[in-house]
């Protein structure tokens, strides 16, 4: 004789799978969300790699294309971010030395920052902050032109309060992860807090590393 599952044995077997899959689907997500990071972070090493190529070709001096980057469309905001860090003209500055214009954009920017206009330019989706101002002449807390050592000290003379106290250039950012600190009254409610990594963003330092560090400003 055939024996089938009974009505409750049938039950149990639905209540296990669905206890499972409140267990693991956090997990897989946060998997998932883990190689995005190694991703973002593998990008920012590439375009650190870029810039070392592109200062040997330049006389150990950083980009200064500010006319590219109004031509791009500056944009300052009233909001947050009180500039333009987009980095739309970086991508054909440093395009001779880079592989793909895909590392430019950090995957989870493609789903959480897309049509975000104060991130997206072009193919670009990161933050350069000390290329963020056209002003001529170039501001203490600018890059543009600088050897890196230049922007260094100019950096530690320049008062801003957002730098701190590099001493040295493998404690200068060069480029960020996008993120909308909870702090700032003036940011957008529904991008408040909103960073592309929960919980902080990657980094990548004047010295060519890259790192992701925490930032108590974003959801945890």
């Amino acid at each position: 004789m055939k024996r089938a599952f009974t009505l409750i044995e049938l039950l149990v077997v639905i209540a296990i799978i669905a206890i499972l899959a409140a267990i693991l689907f956090p997990v897989f997500a946060q998997a998932k969300e883990a190689a995005k990071k190694t991703t973002c972070l593998s990008n920012l090493k590439q375009i650190g790699t870029a810039s070392f190529l592109y200062l040997n070709d330049w006389d150990d001096r950083l980009p200064d294309r500010r006319d590219l980057k109004i031509s791009l469309g500056y944009r300052p905001w009233t909001s947050w971010p009180p500039s333009d860090p987009r980095a739309g003209w970086a991508i054909e500055v440093f395009q001779p030395y880079t592989k793909s214009d895909q590392i430019w954009s950090c995957p989870s920017s493609e789903g959480r920052f897309k049509n975000v206009v104060q991130v997206e330019q072009g193919k670009s989706r990161y933050w350069m902050w000390r290329f963020d101002r056209p002003d001529d002449p170039v501001a203490l807390d600018s890059f543009w032109g600088k050897t890196p050592d230049q922007a260094l000290s100019d950096l530690q003379a320049s008062g801003n309060p957002t730098v701190g106290s590099p001493q040295g250039v493998s404690e200068v950012v060069l480029v960020w992860d996008a993120y909308f600190p909870q702090t700032i009254p003036s940011v957008d409610p529904a991008l408040k807090g909103v960073a592309l990594h929960v919980g902080g963003y990657n980094r990548l330092f004047l010295d060519g590393s890259a790192k992701w560090l925490r930032d108590v400003r974003t959801r945890p």
